[in-house]
């Protein structure tokens, strides 16, 4: 399924039935927080390393996930060290019960980097072809510059 399409169901379903709520995750580092702060209009010049939970994004992650619409995964796209560990983790939340029928959106990371692997390296590496259970879409984006954020903030 594509991104619009995903977007657009998503869209249906917030006019319908209200707001909707987004689980951000993804390993330390990768960018959610700027992700965030960009999506907030914030300055993103100066962000720490986040420790524990982004109390504008959720309290405390059990209490979030009977209530998620969506999964927001993102991947330090030039961080080839830990793309496995990346992949692990991404495959035991998918297994959360709780999530079921979440979509999931997959940021591929700071492509503005050298080196930074391609949203269809990121895709191969995480194996998402072989994900069944949930829709998804991997989208290559850089938090720090915007790059293609916006269109998927838009819908």
């Amino acid at each position: 399924m594509g991104l619009l399409t995903i977007l657009k169901k998503m869209k249906h379903k917030e006019h319908c039935c209200g707001s909707l709520t987004f689980l951000y995750g993804g390993l330390d580092n990768a960018g959610k927080t700027t992700i965030l702060k960009k999506f907030n209009g914030e300055d993103v010049s100066m962000i720490s390393p986040t420790l524990g939970f982004n109390i504008k994004t959720l309290e405390h992650r059990g209490n979030y996930f009977e209530s998620t619409d969506g999964l927001v995964w993102v991947v330090d796209s030039a961080d080839r060290l830990r793309l496995e560990d990346c992949r692990k983790e991404l495959s035991a939340l998918l297994l959360e019960e709780r999530l079921a029928g979440a979509t999931l959106l997959v940021f591929a990371n700071k492509q503005d980097l050298p080196g930074a692997l391609s949203k269809d390296a990121i895709r191969e590496v995480l194996t998402l072809d072989d994900i069944k259970t949930h829709h998804w879409c991997i989208v290559g984006c850089s938090a720090v510059t915007g790059e293609n954020l916006k269109v998927t903030a838009s819908y």
